[in-house]
């Protein structure tokens, strides 16, 4: 039966396909029908001459594994979602109760993100007669994960219609943008409605709102104190390592569990889709960073100079950031040493902005946006010291 309803369908699009090539009435809607038929049946096409890639993973492919692997994010959010809740208002709940209660968040926001996204995608698409690039299913899958449960979603259909516009197709779309649309999207919220994503009244979950400032806030906000006493300290919330390793704590929805977006890097990096050493170098140089704002803390009255490396790794968005946008083949340094420079850069940054600038004490969005725009740069630099070191050794 299964073959029957395939063979059907592979006939309908056979059949309408002149409707939309050469001189036909929908023409001008080609994009779209080639997006439906090329994501319901691998394409036939074939190169005309070499060199030819013969590979079982296309783009098609690798778009549809990185969705996979943010799904269990998705999952613990909606969790955590129903955690926090409990909390707020002494509800007691099973463990699917809570899923149940924070997909009820989430899925608004997935559902606005996603036609936000494809509009955009499609129009752009018909206008510049291209096909409709795969890429704004990942920058859609990216966006929920980086907002608050409660972000108002008329705010996440014009963030992420910036961050589809703005940070991607005024550079000509997949493979042409500088920086990450997602992080685009996620930089317009913080700067457009910074109430919304920052401070300490994010997390407003249940009938009555329930309001408290996230980890990386508590030290930001006080001076001349330790920043491990300042955490231990609060009683509304469970600000231990551990717990925050495991992700019961407020934040963006998929943010907070690190045991799984550890778990989702070793699948990314075993299938080739992201690159280890960027993700190394980046805790490399954010345990290099922390360590030394540990060694000047004494001489400051700023809190955050007092927080250890390892608080740093499991505190605000960093390794999500590291793990799902730094890694971005697009905008990320593309040379093994340029991966290395700029991994550390980034994490060195993260550490700087959190802590010199506590206004912003998540500093993982800016440190991957501004180093973004200067990968061509490490990449360029990376490949001349090659050249240069080439014409050396010949030259003997």
């Amino acid at each position: 039966m299964m073959v029957n309803v395939i063979n059907t369908l592979q006939k309908l699009i056979k059949n309408i396909e002149p409707k939309f090539t050469n001189e036909g009435p929908l023409k001008r809607f080609f994009p779209i029908f080639e997006a439906t038929e090329s994501f319901l049946f691998s394409t036939a096409e074939k190169t005309n001459s070499g060199p030819h890639v013969r590979d079982s993973v296309d783009i098609k492919r690798v778009m549809i594994l990185v969705v996979l692997a943010l799904i269990p994010c998705y999952i613990f959010g909606a969790i955590n979602i129903g955690v926090q809740a409990g909390i707020a208002t002494g509800k007691a709940r099973s463990l699917f109760d809570n899923f149940i209660f924070g997909m009820e968040y989430i899925i608004p926001i997935i559902l606005v993100a996603f036609i936000a996204g494809a509009f955009w995608e499609v129009l752009f698409a018909v206008v510049r007669k291209h096909d409709i690039y795969e890429g704004f299913l990942v920058t859609c899958a990216l966006i929920p994960l980086l907002m608050p449960p409660t972000i108002p979603l008329w705010q996440v259909f014009v963030a992420t219609s910036f961050g589809i516009v703005i940070g991607k197709e005024i550079f000509g779309g997949v493979g042409y943008n500088i920086f990450n649309p997602a992080l685009v999207t996620r930089a317009f919220i913080y700067f457009a409605y910074p109430t919304e994503i920052a401070g300490d009244k994010v997390w407003l979950v249940g009938p009555d709102g329930y309001s408290g400032a996230t980890a990386l806030a508590i030290p930001a906000a006080a001076e001349n104190s330790n920043a491990l006493d300042l955490l231990h300290n609060v009683t509304q919330f469970d600000f231990s390592w551990i717990n925050m390793a495991m992700g019961y704590v407020p934040g963006s929805i998929g943010e907070t569990n690190k045991i799984i977006i550890l778990l989702s890097a070793i699948f990314l990096v075993y299938i080739k889709i992201a690159s280890w050493r960027t993700i190394v170098a980046a805790v490399l140089g954010l345990f290099f960073t922390a360590i030394v704002t540990n060694i000047l803390a004494p001489f400051s009255s700023n809190t955050m100079l007092s927080l250890p490396p390892h608080y740093h790794l499991v505190m605000g968005s960093f390794m999500f950031g590291v793990v799902f946008m730094a890694t971005e083949p697009v905008t990320s340094a593309h040379t093994n040493r340029g991966k290395w420079i700029y991994g550390f850069l980034i994490g060195s940054l993260t550490v700087i902005i959190r802590s010199i600038n506590p206004a912003y004490p998540e500093g993982i969005m800016l440190a991957i946006l501004l180093m973004n725009a200067f990968a061509p740069l490490i990449d360029y630099f990376v490949i001349q010291k090659n050249i240069n070191q080439r014409k050396l050794r010949y030259a003997k």
